[in-house]
């Protein structure tokens, strides 16, 4: 998404070219490979023998365990899920894939954002409770739900956590706990997502049940776990975790089933209802299109009905709930637009009363936000400022809750551990990632928090380049403008967080512009003294009219291809421009 707001710069990505041999490749896709750190041509390898092994993580033997005692006993298992895509997408791969390996009693349950908030709280251990289940497995959450836990405990029941997020200095006293993030943890990547470590354990238990003839004694064909790769990839680009090479090996495979036909029927009117093609869906996709539909189940209603979206297999009642969903996401649309209104005009408001003091941790709340989407209304503003941000919005009983998001070089969740070390009474609770956090406080306390935010986080700024850059990787000439090139580009890697899709910049003279859809620029370039017409387009552009009439302008862009009635043509997708006076 294009953002004209803030003065930005244009830096190309260093490559060492003296470090690795990348193979016969293309001259700039290997540029491109080593500029985002790749040692190795096995890196590039995305097929699923390259995964590592389950048995690395911590606690998987003991986890696998106790679901085999589930399976052979006929337990009751009971999920209890985030209300997230990541979580959703992690209920659906928990209560198939146990479903698969011969769990006959599976049901989920998952809390409502507006009723109960996050995670097993003893809220939430109530609600399980009325289902009667033998073992509770939490997916995507759990490593923070200490007194719920221990609420389950106290009624008989098991407690199994898979979870991803950062563990706090005290665990829960669960059953079995997998997450890579375990203090210790052998396996080598904590940017799994939920529905990643979920995948996992299930890989594990598979293992194992095959070890001890399940399948053969039971009559019953060993499952291929790879058909859940679907949800796997799509939990994966929602959570929005780095895409290091697990990962892309996971949501590859993922992609190459949603495109050969062999998706959900969830998945594919998810992707249907999102105006893509599932023969043709990218991880962009996934990121941009689909996650948000399923995220506004969570945002704006109730997750439940996400989740029934991807564990249907009626085609006809996936796509009513898919409609459901696009509903719910065009009114989470019109939400966080009047939200992002109101947040420029409270963010004008500080800058009018203290001209000579910019917060460098900026905290906004209003009592009329909403609360399922104070994250995405964080995250514009961080775009915008490029500072972190916490967006709150009330939660009853005179208490907040807030998401944070931050930029690279300040880890969110540890600013607020350092709050929380120092204020002891500030924050009720809190969680989160490196780029990401909620938390809950009181009302009263807000100002307190706001200014120890800002106080922490100048800190950390002090020791980072604050500068905006936009990163690329060179100029191209007319002979890579192709088709064949940028389809190249697009199947070469898995491109997303913290592997990004490769970006190119250049001067351009614009041939003629104008103004679509209100808000977007539509253009036509031509390199300096070339002959080829390129067309552009730039999303959400503010002041457009502004960008009329230039002859010269300045654009970094990502090589896309424009399909249109049948036909295919290349052309940019604008993601900073300047002027040339």
């Amino acid at each position: 998404m294009y953002y004209q707001g803030v003065k930005k710069i244009i830096v190309t990505r260093p490559v060492d070219k003296k470090r690795v041999n990348l193979g016969e490749i293309h001259p700039i896709l290997e540029r491109i490979f080593l500029a985002r750190g790749l040692t190795s041509t096995d890196e590039l390898d995305r097929t699923l023998v390259k995964l590592p092994s389950p048995w690395l993580l911590s606690g998987i033997e003991v986890m696998v365990a106790h679901l085999i005692i589930a399976i052979h006993q006929q337990q009751r298992i009971c999920i209890v899920a985030d209300f997230d895509a990541d979580g959703a997408t992690s209920c659906a791969v928990a209560i198939k894939g146990l479903q698969l390996l011969g769990a006959a009693d599976v049901s989920f349950v998952v809390p409502n954002r507006f009723k109960y908030g996050y995670g097993l709280t003893p809220e939430i251990v109530e609600l399980v409770k009325l289902k009667n289940p033998d073992v509770i497995v939490t997916v995507d959450n759990g490593i923070s739900s200490l007194d719920g836990v221990r609420v389950a405990k106290e009624l008989g029941i098991k407690v199994l956590i898979t979870d991803h997020h950062l563990p706090g200095s005290q665990l829960p006293v669960a059953d079995a706990i997998v997450n890579p993030n375990l203090v210790n943890d052998q396996f080598p990547s904590g940017a799994l997502a939920g529905v990643g470590v979920m995948f996992y354990v299930l890989m594990a238990l598979r293992s194992r049940l095959r070890e001890q003839s399940w399948f053969e004694q039971n009559q019953t064909p060993e499952p291929n776990l790879a058909q859940l790769l679907d949800y796997v990839a799509l939990g994966t680009v929602a959570d929005v975790v780095a895409l290091d090479q697990i990962n892309r090996i996971l949501v590859h495979q993922g992609l190459l089933r949603i495109r050969s036909g062999h998706s959900h029927p969830g998945i594919d009117a998810l992707i249907d209802v999102s105006g893509k093609k599932s023969g043709a869906i990218y991880a962009s996709d996934l990121g941009f299109s689909v996650g948000p539909r399923l995220n506004a189940a969570g945002r704006m209603d109730d997750m439940s009905l996400g989740i029934q979206c991807l564990l249907t297999d009626d085609p006809v009642v996936a796509k009513k709930l898919a409609q459901q969903l696009d509903e719910l996401n065009n009114e989470r649309r019109v939400v966080e637009g009047e939200m992002k209104t109101e947040a420029m005009a409270l963010l004008s408001e500080m800058k009018r009363l203290d001209e000579r003091h910019t917060p460098a941790g900026v905290c906004l709340y209003d009592a009329n936000w909403h609360q399922g989407v104070i994250g995405i209304l964080a995250s514009r503003i961080k775009d915008q400022l490029h500072r972190p941000v916490i967006a709150f919005a009330p939660a009853g009983k005179d208490e907040i809750k807030g998401s944070a998001r931050s930029i690279p070089g300040v880890h969110i969740r540890d600013v607020l551990s350092d709050i929380a070390a120092l204020h002891p009474k500030l924050l009720s609770k809190f969680g989160g990632h490196a780029m990401a956090a909620g938390m809950s406080l009181k009302m009263h306390d807000y100002p307190a928090f706001a200014l120890a935010f800002d106080e922490i986080v100048r800190k950390r700024l002090a020791k980072i380049d604050l500068e905006q850059k936009i990163y690329s990787d060179g100029e191209l000439t007319e002979t890579e403008m192709t088709i064949e090139f940028a389809d190249l580009l697009r199947n070469a890697g898995t491109w997303g967080q913290e592997f990004p899709e490769p970006v190119f910049d250049g001067v351009f003279d614009v041939i003629q512009a104008r103004i679509v859809g209100q808000r977007h620029l539509k253009l036509v370039l031509r390199k300096p003294f070339g002959d080829l017409l390129i067309d552009a387009i730039a999303f959400y552009v503010d002041r457009p009219e502004d960008w009329l009439g230039l002859r010269s302008i300045k654009a970094a862009y990502k090589l896309d291809i424009n399909e249109f009635r049948g036909n295919r043509s290349v052309q940019f997708i604008v993601q900073y421009l300047e002027k040339i006076l």
